[in-house]
């Protein structure tokens, strides 16, 4: 970790200092996130079991497709009990439960495997998309970010700006199916579903060429929010008077820029990253509708569709824990770059 401002001056502080310093404050934050997780995961997963047996779809009609109506009631009755839709939300909740604690997931009659095999088979997929996403985004906004340092209100911080505020009211929807509509259909540059070509087994090639358009449109609906964060934080920083001070001084740009500015203008980045990370899971799945990628997607929808209650409940479960990790992740961070930071919970 780079120098960090205290009261206005550079710290170099070496980061196990820092560690020492914060120790109290990030063992009592974890403490305190830890406490809370399993209330949070446990209101969720019966909130994912209510939801599901409220549904007006049939899960039976589904599983029955086009043969629905010729079946007979003991059929159904069959399936059902086979399947487990016949029992309540709270018995299929409670079934469920004691299975995770036992390390079973339960079985989807959905895909007609195991939960854990669904969920193995599909998340690797929606954890690449995402980092690299993730990654694509933080490149941008930093580089904009730099854009913005050394040449504040200039014509290109403007442009980019305004560029920010217009994507931002774009839903990842509409920014996937335009970015398809352009560089797929129009100019052929790039494919559009999977993560390979048709009756091809997926390679690195056919996997890093697939995943372009899917990660730039994930990207694009994260980087007008960290972009105008970041732009915000670096121009109170250049009107700061430490960085009139630094200048005055006849310090040379590049060390304002990285001793200074840099200092105090990622912090509100590391905070809004914790605060975005549910839009990020939640954008991954439409992304990955609109381009048939292979992740947890349509595992989503598919579960919801069908009152797959066990799938439904470890994908919710999946999502949830990440974010709770995530959001924790960041505020140790942000106490760690900032000593003026205080986390109450």
């Amino acid at each position: 970790m780079g120098p960090v401002v205290v009261a206005g001056r550079v710290d170099p502080r070496p980061v196990t200092r820092r560690l020492r310093e914060r120790r109290a404050d990030l063992v009592r934050l974890t403490a305190r996130r830890a406490a809370a997780a399993p209330l949070v995961l446990l209101a969720v997963t019966i909130g994912a079991f209510v939801l599901a047996a409220a549904s007006p779809l049939n899960p039976l009609a589904a599983h029955f497709g086009s043969g629905y109506e010729r079946t007979t009631g003991a059929d159904r009755a069959a399936a059902a009990a086979a399947l487990g839709t016949d029992l309540t939300w709270c018995q299929a909740w409670w079934g469920w439960v004691a299975g995770l604690a036992t390390g079973d997931a339960g079985f989807s009659h959905t895909y007609r495997q195991p939960v854990v095999e669904v969920l193995m088979e599909r998340l690797p997929w929606t954890v690449l998309l995402s980092v690299t996403a993730l990654a694509l985004a933080l490149a941008i906004t930093l580089l904009a970010g730099v854009a913005a340092a050394r040449h504040p209100h200039g014509a290109l911080d403007r442009a980019l700006a305004a560029m920010a505020v217009a994507l931002s009211a774009v839903p990842p929807f509409v920014l996937a199916m335009g970015s398809v509509a352009v560089f797929a259909v129009t100019l052929g540059w790039l494919p559009v579903t999977g993560a390979a070509p048709p009756g091809q087994d997926p390679t690195v090639a056919t996997i890093a060429r697939h995943l372009v358009l899917p990660a730039v449109a994930l990207a694009a609906g994260q980087v007008p929010w960290m972009l105008l964060a970041l732009r915000r934080a670096v121009l109170d920083a250049e009107a700061s008077a430490p960085v009139a001070e630094a200048r005055a001084r006849g310090l040379n740009e590049h060390t304002v820029l990285t001793g200074h500015i840099a200092a105090v203008s990622w912090t509100p980045l590391i905070a809004l990253l914790g605060a975005r990370l549910p839009e990020l899971i939640a954008g991954s799945l439409v992304v990955e509708s609109v381009f048939a990628w292979p992740g947890l997607a349509a595992a989503t929808v598919d579960a919801a569709l069908e009152a797959d209650f066990a799938l439904l409940a470890a994908v919710t479960l999946g999502a949830s824990a990440t974010v709770l990790v995530g959001t924790w992740l960041a505020d140790c961070l942000l106490l760690l770059a900032d000593p003026r930071v205080r986390i109450d919970a």
